[in-house]
Parts: structure tokens; sequence; C-alpha cells
């Protein structure tokens, strides 16, 4: 049995809880009404059951009136007799004369012969229920009315026993509704209970990813939470690479820069230049290392406006770059919100146009298409370029390029993670500007890798 499923055990904010209280709802409002609508239609049955037999009596009665004037008062006598038995009764109504086989009836029964029409009728005295048909006829020329009745009393108690059996038993397997309720919820909650345990092994350690055959409602979640924990091992990765990168760039100058500063050599201007190239290597070793910690990837369940993370942007670089004119032209339909972490965007964007705006002569223009599946960035300056034989190693994943030159060179590398992060594509050649044009194909839609 799986940790955790107890029958006994109650928490109003359980699943198993609320499922059961819904379903055993359900199933007692289910019994009770069909159980009371058992009643009322038991009862109908019986009460047409016998309306039909008095009917027929009744019509069986005037036939023979109509083939024997003496057939009628016969049987009368006869089922006096016997009324105590068979609880039978009669009243008879015909050339003004009154004719019943119960005297104690025929007053209580005295007015329905005034009444039209051929019913059946329901008599109460006291305790006794009496089901009485009123048969209308004529024979030769005079109008008669005949009663035919049934005491009703016994049919309804062996009615309402046979009700209230049926009422127990309703209960009992209510009971045992109530109990494969219960396990058949516990059962289909076993994957919940499994899933509980597999994310306590992954917190203790014990496992890294989840592994379990859920039903399809969990697909999703299960997806979810391996993303999630994929997305975690890639960013601890990613820290402890930029870790060991930071301690391997630094120890170098700094170990120059300790040796500089222990030494009794005097420090001239030459040995003052190389301490600030030592120390601005160390800067953008720092700078490249935290701008790439900040990568938040595509599951980090954000997202950029792509007007206004633009704008800002354009006009952030309009005012580092006063004597350079640039020209933003942006296509996104009706969709302006994108599935881009905003920073992560902001700084895929921020890279190219700060390279652009430090290597053009004048003008730089960029160009934003956002369709229902892909973003597509494209910038161009109208600057001196790039090599032919460079362009292919500007668009090499991974690329570490000097960091410290300005130019095309300085945030490749991070660009270059950036872009792979979202499952993108860079492109470089040249620009109808004269200088380099920069494509990068970002998609919109379907599974991303890692």
């Amino acid at each position: 049995m799986v940790r955790g499923i107890s029958l006994l055990h109650i928490d109003r904010r359980s699943l198993r809880i609320r499922l059961l209280a819904w379903l055993g709802g359900v199933a007692l409002l289910v019994v009770v009404t069909t159980w009371l609508l058992h009643g009322i239609f038991l009862q109908s049955l019986a009460r047409d059951f016998l309306g039909e037999r008095l009917q027929r009596e009744a019509n069986h009665a005037v036939a023979q009136l109509e083939q024997d004037q003496t057939a009628v008062p016969t049987a009368l006598d006869s089922v006096s007799q016997g009324y105590q038995v068979f609880h039978h009764l009669y009243v008879l109504r015909f050339n003004g004369s009154v004719n019943a086989s119960d005297p104690q009836w025929q007053q209580q029964l005295a007015p329905l012969l005034d009444e039209s029409g051929d019913a059946l009728i329901d008599v109460n005295r006291g305790t006794q229920h009496m089901l009485v048909y009123r048969r209308h006829f004529e024979w030769q020329g005079t109008q008669g009315v005949l009663l035919v009745g049934e005491d009703f009393s016994q049919v309804e108690a062996g009615l309402a026993t046979l009700h209230w059996w049926v009422g127990g038993i309703a209960a009992v397997l209510l009971g045992m509704l109530i109990i494969l309720n219960m396990l058949a919820v516990n059962r289909g909650l076993i994957p919940l209970w499994q899933l509980r345990q597999q994310l306590e092994a992954l917190r203790s350690g014990k496992r890294d990813r989840l592994s379990l055959v859920a039903p399809s409602e969990l697909d999703e979640l299960v997806d979810q939470l391996n993303w999630f924990m994929d997305d975690i091992d890639l960013r601890l990765k990613r820290s402890r690479e930029s870790v060991a990168n930071l301690s391997h760039a630094l120890k170098t100058p700094l170990a120059a820069v300790t040796q500089v500063l222990r030494g009794n050599r005097p420090i001239d201007d030459n040995r003052r230049h190389k301490l600030l190239s030592r120390i601005e290597d160390i800067n953008a070793q720092l700078d490249a290392e935290l701008r790439r910690s900040r990568i938040a990837g595509p599951k980090a369940g954000r997202m950029a406006n792509v007007t206004r993370d633009s704008l800002r942007l354009i006009e952030m670089l309009r005012s580092l770059y006063p004597e350079r004119m640039f020209n933003l032209a942006h296509s996104a339909g009706e969709k302006d919100q994108v599935p881009i972490e905003a920073h992560d965007f902001s700084e895929i964007l921020g890279i190219v146009l700060d390279n652009a705006g430090k290597w053009s002569n004048r003008c730089v223009n960029c160009d934003i298409a956002v369709s229902a599946t892909t973003l597509t960035l494209t910038i161009d300056d109208d600057g001196l370029g790039v090599a032919e034989e460079d362009l292919s190693r500007l668009g090499e994943r991974g690329t570490r390029l000097d960091e410290r030159r300005p130019g095309y060179g300085l945030g490749l590398s991070i660009l270059a993670q950036l872009i792979a992060r979202y499952s993108g594509h860079s492109y470089f050649e040249r620009s109808p500007l004269g200088g380099l044009r920069v494509t990068i194909i970002l998609p919109l839609a379907g599974e991303v890798a890692n």
C-alpha cells in the first residue's frame, strides 16, 4: 500500500475527502430520491391496478343486471356475507331504492351516488382507506348508479412494509457504494501520492527527475516539474561554470597586480598603465559573467513587451550615441507580448544595437517582426562591416571573442548563449547600408531546448 493512504484519516482540505464528500452526497441524493419515487410509483401502480379491477367488476355487475334483474341483489347478498374476508363493497341505486353490501358504508357513500361521471374515488373513514369505482348505467329506460369498493388500507400496509424493506436494502447498498467510492478514490489518487513521494525523493537527493506513469491530466504537471528541475540544474551548472571561468580568468591578472603592489620597484606611468589594463580585464570578466548569470531562459514564465522594451533601448542608445541615428521599424501585428523574459529580450537586442552604434558611421536601422511563431530582429549599420572570412566566426555558438575591445566582439558570447537558450538562430552578413547585418530568429511556439 502506498504510504499516506488511510481510509480513516480526515483532512478537510484533502482532495480525497472532497471527492468522497461529493460522491457520497450525490449517491445519497440519488438513493433517497429513488426510494421516495419508488414509494410514490408503487402506491400509484397498486391504486391503478386495483382501480382497473374494480372497473371490471362494475362492468361485469352491470352486464349481469342487464341480463337478469335479480342477479345484482343476489350478488350483493353474497358479497355482504364475505365482506369481512375479501373487503369488497357494493352500493346500488336503482328505481329509487338503494342496496348496499355493508349498511355502515351506505350513509358515507350516499353523496357519491349523486355525482356524475364514472370515476375512481378515494374515501377515508378514520384509519380505513376505501377505493370506490362509480359506474352509471341505464336499464329498461331507468338510470342507475353502482359503486364498487375495496379496502385499500391492507394494501397500503403491505406496500409500506415493502417500501421500508426496500429502504433498508437501499441503505445497505448506499453503505457499500460509499465504501467502494472510498476504495476507488484512493485507488485513483495513488499517482498523486506517488508524485508526492518522488518529490520528497527529489528534495532528499535520491533522484533527479520525476518518472511517473500518471494519468493524462498529470502529464503537463510532471513535464513542468521536470522542466523546472532541468532549469535549476542548468542554472547551477551555469553558476559553477561562471565561478570556474572567473577563477581561471582572474587568477593571472590578480597575481600580476599583487606582484606589482608587493614589489619594491616604483610604479611609473608604464607600470601604472599595465595595472589599469589588468584591472580592466578583471572588470570585463566580472561584467561578462554577471550578465551571463542574469539569463533567465524561456521557462521563467515571463513576457516581454516588444514595443515598450525596444523603444526604451532605442532611447537609451540615442543618448549614449547622440551622433548616431537609430531608426526603429516594428511590425508586431496583433501580438505585442512575446514569451521571452524582458531582461533577456533587452540583453539580446541591446548587445547587437550597442555594437552597431559603436561601429556605425551615422545610421543604425532596427526592424522587429513578430508573427504567430517567431520573433525576428534585423539590425543594419552603415559602418565598415566585418571581413567575409570573419563572418562565420561571429556566428559560431560559444565563440569567445575579446570582450574588452569595443566592436562586434563585445558580448557576442553572451548573445550566443541567450539565443541558444531560446532555441533561436543568428545570422551575420553584409548589410545593404555597407556595414554588418545581424538577423536573429527566436521561436515563440512549441518546446524550446534546454
